[in-house]
């Protein structure tokens, strides 16, 4: 059992919650590296699900998750307060970025909830010695998180929203776009956030072939690379998120594939949520 230390919830609009949770797993806090995942349990009935590491402490024995209630599982979590358990907390599991390099100038992009995945790496990036350049993006301001965070780390920074209703109206590319544009040498683009945004992130480095890393949320079931539900195909060949990622190159990844994976349970998924909200009362 893992007890929640922290929960705070960093953005709250139309009742899509984005909560940020500290738990107390030593173990995992003593090994895990930016770029790695855990998988965990709820309950004893529950399901697995990945959640990427997004902060820890060692000293304090702390990791720190990020995840936005969409689903019966991440808002089952989401009911937890301060002071109560869950029931598994496995990892670290997968590669870690390889972020302890000096690459000369990165772009670290953050796209929703993926701000606070990609924090950890950009600031590993930072401490390696590299030029970092962050790009927060978002739907809305509503929904912009590790705002300071990223901004502290950072020797550029911008937001970006959809609507224009914070930072530059557009999306994370369009910042990408006239950077590449401007004549920037850029060395490295790190991305993680919805996969649309990941694929154009990709496609707008691809031409000039400038190294692109992504972080790929694949359907997961044990974290292990037993049971396959995790797999992508990179560069004509079948891997498996778990294992060989969660992280690959951007220019590799056959982006559509994923998304139709991605599709492939979401009518289920609903029919879950609402079975456990009916008996939730509803929240």
């Amino acid at each position: 059992m893992y007890e929640i230390t922290k929960k705070k919830v960093l953005a709250n609009v139309g009742g899509a919650r984005t909560t940020l949770m500290v738990v107390k797993a030593p173990d995992v806090a003593r090994v895990c590296l930016p770029g790695q995942f855990v998988m965990i349990r709820v309950n004893e009935t529950g399901e697995r699900i990945p959640l990427t590491v997004a902060d820890f402490d060692r000293d304090r024995g702390e990791v720190t998750i990020v995840f936005q209630e969409v689903g019966k599982t991440t808002k089952l979590l989401g009911t937890l307060e301060e002071g109560e358990f869950i029931q598994d907390f496995v990892g670290p599991l997968g590669k870690a970025t390889p972020a302890d390099k000096k690459y000369g100038t990165v772009v670290a992009i953050g796209g929703g909830c993926g701000s606070a995945i990609a924090y950890p790496v950009a600031r590993a990036f930072k401490d390696a010695g590299n030029y970092l350049i962050t790009i927060n993006g978002a739907r809305s301001m509503d929904f912009l998180i590790y705002r300071d965070e990223m901004k502290s780390i950072s020797d550029e920074w911008y937001e970006t929203t959809d609507d224009g209703s914070c930072g530059v109206h557009g999306f994370v590319t369009t910042v990408l776009a006239d950077l590449i544009e401007k004549g920037r040498d850029i060395d490295l683009v790190f991305a993680v956030g919805p996969v649309p945004m990941m694929k154009f992130v990709a496609k707008t480095t691809e031409s000039k072939g400038i190294h692109t890393i992504v972080s790929l949320n694949s359907i997961m079931v044990d974290g292990t690379g037993m049971c396959g539900a995790c797999r992508v195909s990179v560069g004509g060949q079948m891997k498996f998120s778990c294992v060989d990622g969660p992280e690959f190159d951007g220019h590799q990844v056959d982006f559509d594939e994923l998304m139709r994976r991605l599709e492939a349970y979401k009518e289920k998924e609903a029919i879950s949520l609402e079975e456990w909200e009916k008996q939730a009362g509803g929240r």
